[in-house]
């Protein structure tokens, strides 16, 4: 038996049987490390998935054969695709969070499940906000290369295919967040098994 000096207190702990991590004030709840580690395992999925559909979708387009695809059917599958990948690449970027953040073990139940799906959550944050700003660099700088085109050759169908995408867009990342909080629930479990 050792005492720590806390700085207001002195705590006389075990040392076989007490992990570092569950002392009062010792370590915060978040374990960046897994969230990280998750948010980069959901990112990479998503950029090999999102490359395999658009190379699938490609071989099922010809220029000259219009006729046998419409576009809505094009949008169909892309939408569901797209809500594919986000359900795959972030419950594996929850996943890891939960398995790779620390043990708890002087938590309860409930504060550990809620903090499982707050690293899945968290996860699902950290990788959506890296691919948005990566992606706002790529789009400006491929906009800017665009002076040839004028805002009057933009129609209402570009407006309205625009606005649905974004609609279903918003649905497909709350899948992705969904999943990775989901996942890490299933994570931390396996982890503390």
């Amino acid at each position: 038996m050792s005492d720590i000096n806390t700085g207001q207190q002195t705590l006389g702990i075990d040392n076989t049987a007490t992990n570092i991590h569950d002392l009062p004030g010792t370590s915060s709840a978040v374990s960046w490390a897994a969230i990280f580690a998750g948010a980069a395992g959901a990112a990479a999925l998503s950029l090999l998935l999102v490359i395999l559909g658009t190379g699938l979708g490609f071989t099922t387009l010809s220029p000259w054969a219009m006729d046998n695809t419409s576009a809505t059917r094009i949008g169909f599958v892309a939408i569901a695709w797209l809500s594919f990948t986000q359900l795959a690449a972030f419950g594996l970027g929850g996943y890891l969070a939960g398995r790779l953040r620390i043990k708890w073990t002087l938590a309860h139940t409930d504060e550990v499940y809620f903090r499982d799906t707050a690293h899945g959550f968290l996860t699902w944050a950290v990788a959506s906000l890296v691919t948005v700003l990566l992606l706002t660099l790529v789009v400006g700088s491929i906009a800017g290369t665009t002076d040839g085109i004028t805002e009057t050759q933009i129609t209402e169908e570009m407006r309205n295919a625009s606005a649905n995408g974004s609609l279903w867009m918003f649905v497909a990342l709350l899948i992705g967040a969904f999943a990775a909080s989901l996942m890490a629930v299933f994570g931390g479990r396996q982890r503390d098994a």
